[in-house]
């Protein structure tokens, strides 16, 4: 509950027990992370600091001038490769943004790729186009992994805010009907602080920038396509996100359950939302080191678990 709920009065539900201004604050982050801006400058600076030190290849995996990726490559050959999907509310960031995360990845045998696709106002307001541009950006990975000496068999997607909304897109693709590809492309799946059924942010404010309909609630929905998920995935989320994300993470980590599929829940006591998403750089990190574990990783360089 905000400070300002505890003042106004209550208007009409809108979701669950909340009016449209508690939705609206349940899908902006701002108003749960006060140090939003602090994490961001200091990502920035992390970042800077990582390309300076290394330089990704760019590669394009479309036609359109934002379908470009940025691999990150280790020095193990036949490595495993995580695609990394970030977040930015769909409107914000760069591949380049999350650099600082790729060197734990590297450092313990690992292939880092991070693809820019569309932003949603470069759509006309649709995530349909920022879904599918993900999806061929998997789909060119698991094809071309032999190029940067990856392994084609041990692909990984992790994603955070709404690249962890996308990334669950990812995860229930139907790779042999879309793309000719085996059903399971994506062999473990990381998704943290993101937006599952699309239904309530469809109710929030986010409307105002994101031209939703019934198609893309539904298609875009990963929660309601369980039955296309393969692989192991992760749910993550902190105690001080917002109440929406904490319950998004917490239901789709059940019904994932519930389809009879592998799962783990990580609740990151004491995290917001921006916070959260820094532990994945850190292999001592609550969520770099599940990350790391999920594929079979040690922390120490060059050694896999056994």
């Amino acid at each position: 509950m905000t400070e300002n709920s505890m003042t106004r009065k209550k208007g009409p539900l809108v979701w669950l027990d909340m009016d449209q201004k508690e939705l609206d604050d349940a899908y902006d982050q701002s108003v749960y992370a006060p140090n939003q801006q602090l994490i961001a400058t200091r990502r920035r600076v992390a970042s800077e600091a990582m390309l300076k030190r290394m330089t990704p290849e760019r590669v394009a995996y479309g036609s359109s001038e934002n379908e470009k990726l940025d691999i990150y490559k280790t020095t193990r050959s036949n490595a495993p490769i995580n695609i990394f999907i970030h977040g930015g509310a769909w409107r914000n960031g760069q591949a380049r943004d999350s650099a600082y995360l790729a060197e734990s990845f590297i450092n313990a045998g690992a292939h880092f790729v991070i693809p820019d696709f569309v932003l949603v106002h470069n759509a006309g307001g649709s995530l349909m186009p920022m879904a599918q541009q993900v999806r061929s950006a998997v789909a060119w990975v698991y094809r071309n992994a032999a190029r940067f000496d990856g392994d084609p068999a041990r692909i990984y997607i992790t994603g955070h805010s709404s690249g962890a909304h996308l990334a669950g897109c990812a995860l229930v693709t139907d790779w042999p009907k879309e793309f000719g590809l085996p059903t399971n492309v994506l062999k473990g799946g990381l998704v943290a602080s993101g937006m599952y059924d699309l239904k309530p942010v469809r109710l929030s404010k986010r409307s105002l920038y994101v031209k939703f309909t019934d198609e893309i609630e539904e298609a875009l929905s990963s929660q309601r396509h369980l039955d296309k998920l393969t692989a192991p995935i992760i749910v993550a989320y902190g105690t001080q996100e917002t109440p929406e994300f904490q319950r998004q993470n917490r239901e789709f980590a059940a019904a994932v359950k519930a389809a009879g599929k592998s799962v783990e829940l990580i609740v990151g006591e004491g995290f917001n939302h921006f916070e959260l998403q820094e532990t994945i750089g850190n292999p001592y990190g609550i969520l770099g080191r599940a990350a790391l574990k999920m594929m079979n990783l040690s922390m120490s360089p060059g050694q896999e678990r056994t």
